[in-house]
């Protein structure tokens, strides 16, 4: 088993090849994880992976998120792949979301992402501190 500090040589060595000969601004990495890692398709994403949901029951869940936004994040995510719609032939139609099997697959990798911002985030609190005092 590798230590943390082997694993991350090799996602670094591995990044390195990649990007070397070529610009970053073509990196195929940069655009999926911009998607990803916006403001709410994190909080969409998880929200959706315990089941599938209607649109308003995703409102209700994540409070803060406008209709416009969430609206606008479940069509980005619905073609990226990560997130399916369904529309139920209801009068009023009724429409659910739902992971993909690739939606699916990004709730491990968020999750490790989780557990590190909630493990690191007293000590970015406090460095945030100490810089601005210094500001």
């Amino acid at each position: 088993m590798l230590s943390a500090l082997e694993e991350a040589g090799l996602y670094i060595a591995k990044w390195a090849e990649q990007s070397s000969g070529g610009s970053l601004m073509d990196c195929p990495v940069r655009g999926v994880l911009d998607r990803i890692s916006d403001k709410w398709s994190m909080l969409l994403v998880m929200t959706l992976a315990e089941s599938p949901k209607r649109f308003n029951q995703l409102r209700r869940e994540v409070p803060d998120i406008s209709q416009k936004m969430l609206t606008q994040t479940l069509r980005d995510l619905q073609r990226d792949g990560l997130v399916a719609r369904r529309v139920y032939d209801t009068k009023p139609p009724s429409v659910e979301y739902r992971l993909t099997p690739m939606g699916e697959s990004i709730i491990v990798p968020f999750g490790h992402l989780i557990e590190w911002a909630s493990e690191n985030h007293p000590r970015i609190d406090a460095a945030r501190v100490e810089f601005d005092k210094a500001a």
